[in-house]
């Protein structure tokens, strides 16, 4: 005799889920795998919905990365005990963006893209726009003083985090070692001379100095 069909399970509605549960999740994915392996079809897989149903919270991929930079600024981006001094103050801003970035890099890939950004880092650039102008540069020149500033932070966690990643990925002697170790001190006498620290003169943590360099010489030309 034919043996009764198994009851078709009703598919109804995916389960409700909360904006909370949308950021938790898309944090842990770019956390462990990357930016770029975050889509609305990867999330919705992860949280057990559907892309359909995250439209309701975010309407596309942007607006969730924008959801994503506020959520960690949030978390980890505290605004400073501010001197009083104002190129002080724009020293000690930059420094506290720097050191919330360089923790998660992932977040200055995203910011490298030039229009998008967390609301909530707004206050840090008043500071840094407001510490220019109150050493006597004009509001044009404090946003061009702001990008130039903003362009060393995001560049130096940059290439820190690529030298970093590249070195984790092979421990051989990298390109750069290997010409270094054969220049010519009468065509490159200074490269020569630096080649065996470059390593670790290049590794030393010179944020701060360079910082402090750029901001006066930002002044001094205004």
């Amino acid at each position: 005799m034919p043996q009764p069909s198994a009851p078709r399970k009703a598919l109804g509605r995916p389960p409700r889920i909360s904006r909370e549960e949308v950021v938790e999740t898309a944090r842990r994915i770019v956390d462990t795998e990357g930016v770029d392996r975050l889509t609305m079809r990867r999330l919705a897989t992860e949280i057990g919905s559907t892309p359909m149903a995250l439209y309701h919270h975010v309407r596309n991929k942007d607006e969730l990365l924008v959801l994503l930079l506020d959520d960690y600024a949030a978390r980890t981006l505290h605004r400073p005990e501010l001197p009083a001094q104002p190129r002080e103050r724009i020293v000690v801003t930059a420094a506290t963006i720097h050191k919330a970035l360089a923790a998660c890099p992932w977040i200055v890939e995203v910011l490298t893209a030039d229009d998008l950004m967390s609301t909530s880092a707004l206050w840090f650039v008043e500071q840094i726009i407001d510490g220019l102008v109150e050493c006597g540069l004009p509001p044009g020149q404090a946003v061009h003083g702001y990008r130039a500033i903003w362009y060393y932070t995001a560049g130096e966690i940059v290439v820190r985090t690529t030298a970093a990643r590249r070195r984790t990925d092979d421990d051989r002697p990298t390109f750069r070692e290997r010409v270094f170790a054969d220049l010519d001190p009468s065509e490159l006498p200074r490269l020569a001379q630096v080649a065996d620290h470059w390593a670790p003169l290049t590794a030393e943590d010179t944020y701060l100095n360079g910082l402090r360099a750029l901001v006066d010489g930002l002044l001094a030309a205004g």
